[in-house]
């Protein structure tokens, strides 16, 4: 049996001993799965599991029911930001775009996207701030901001239950592959990788938490730890502070080709937006 076969096999043991001690192990709302078969060519792992697997069964629950999920006051000020008219244009989002739930549908599921305009990549909170400044004539948002955080979530949880799907061909394929460098870069003065805890020691315990796979189908999150929501560049941040290394800027080039990567390594799950974790 391979270490990851075995991995799996301990995981899959361990949700049923939860399940016969007695705890409801439901699904998200609109998500019918959290693990899938890897198909995507040439990935390093059999099957892939989303976050949710390897948190506790309150944090599960938590997420589970949307009336409890703390992160849905973040889509509702989304929902309200949407219809808002702002900038010299004075339009809003919902003039250009209509109803989020058809136009928006997919959209957070498949980004970052090549955009032709600045001959590279952007992700969701890059796309919004050129919607705002270049449509809209108004202000970017900061990154981290609560109108920033909001839209975003708000727009990611229209593909919610939809399963991630990036390109990393074509023009995509040097950001994938510079994702791909990063995450296997041991950085800072623990000389660890994405890789070391992500795919190692996934499902195995460190200080009071698992390990898991790092998927990112649930960004924007709500951690525990935070008690709020934050950005997918937030926890990337956070790793490298916690590996003793000089993160990355929100936003940059190096933290948008790894989205690239961690996106398709998690090719095939459900966006669970707004995910709880702890």
């Amino acid at each position: 049996m391979t270490t990851t076969k075995m991995k799996v096999a301990l995981i899959s043991a361990a949700a049923a001993c939860l399940t016969l001690s007695g705890y409801a192990l439901a699904l998200p709302e609109g998500v019918d799965k959290v693990k899938v078969t890897a198909v995507a060519k040439d990935h390093p792992l059999d099957e892939i599991y989303s976050g949710w697997h390897f948190r506790t069964p309150e944090t599960q629950a938590l997420q589970a029911d949307d009336f409890e999920n703390p992160g849905f006051l973040w889509v509702e000020q989304g929902e309200e930001l949407w219809e808002t008219v702002d900038g010299s244009a004075e339009k809003s989002c919902a003039s250009c775009h209509g109803d989020a739930a058809e136009s928006m549908a997919g959209v957070g599921a498949s980004m970052p996207k090549w955009n032709e305009d600045l001959a590279k990549p952007v992700n969701l909170e890059q796309q919004i701030n050129q919607c705002r400044s270049e449509r809209m004539g108004a202000e970017s948002w900061k990154w981290e901001s609560a109108e920033l955080l909001s839209m975003s979530t708000f727009v990611r949880n229209q593909s919610r239950g939809m399963p991630v799907e990036v390109q990393v061909d074509g023009p995509m394929k040097p950001w994938f592959e510079r994702g791909q460098e990063l995450y296997h870069t041991r950085v800072g003065q623990l000389d660890l990788a994405c890789v070391n805890c992500h795919q190692n020691y996934y499902g195995l315990s460190i200080r009071a938490d698992r390990l898991s796979q790092g998927q990112s189908n649930g960004f924007p999150t709500y951690r525990l730890k935070w008690q709020k929501i934050g950005s997918l560049h937030r926890r990337f941040r956070g790793c490298m502070s916690q590996v003793r290394a000089e993160p990355y800027k929100y936003g940059s080039d190096e933290f948008v080709a790894l989205e690239l990567y961690v996106n398709w390594r998690g090719q095939g799950l459900p966006v669970e937006t707004p995910a709880v974790r702890q």
